[in-house]
């Protein structure tokens, strides 16, 4: 798994010939393309056919008609915001990793359950930052987080440092590659 994971909006298929490149300028390989756009499916197949060498995921997928079209399109991984059964289904089956967003005990243990151990903590600045993350790892020792919404800059490193973690998700990362290429 990439260690970070940009979360991308692509409103128009051209940007993803200008994002996608500055991400990997910036040393980034992987891209979760949002499923909330109306050329969310397209973005993510041109991306797969134009950038063979990138990790590129979707996110924002809640079903699981939504799922089978992203893997259709070529996903390589599953991002959702909340736990979808139908997703967490669609994925075991196509052998393609799926983040559930997971932010409860029971979400967790439900996750779980189905054969998931590493989970998108989202919104992780609503629902107690890195201290929510630990306590929660207590009674969770074998589930890793990706924690998403919040995580910046000023403390990056802290949710890096902690061994549960095992990705950052954000938009930030693609705002400052963008930065970067026109900097």
């Amino acid at each position: 798994m990439d260690q970070y994971i940009p979360v991308v909006v692509i409103k128009e298929l051209n940007e993803v010939d200008k994002i996608l490149p500055a991400l990997k300028a910036n040393g980034i390989n992987c891209a979760e393309i949002t499923f909330r756009t109306a050329c969310a499916k397209e973005a993510i197949q041109l991306a797969c056919e134009k950038y063979p060498e990138m990790n590129i995921g979707a996110g924002t997928v809640i079903n699981a008609k939504q799922c089978k079209e992203a893997i259709k399109a070529g996903a390589k991984f599953i991002v959702s915001p909340g736990l979808s059964v139908g997703a967490a289904k669609v994925c075991k089956k196509n052998n393609i990793p799926y983040y559930p967003g997971c932010v409860t005990p029971t979400e967790i243990m439900q996750a779980l359950e189905l054969g998931i151990t590493t989970v998108k903590f989202f919104p992780a600045n609503v629902y107690g930052g890195l201290s929510a993350l630990k306590a929660l790892a207590a009674p969770f020792p074998q589930i890793k987080f990706i924690p998403t919404g919040g995580v910046d800059r000023g403390n990056i490193d802290e949710f890096l440092a902690f061994d549960k973690v095992a990705a950052i998700g954000g938009s930030f990362f693609v705002k400052e590659a963008l930065e970067k290429m026109e900097g």
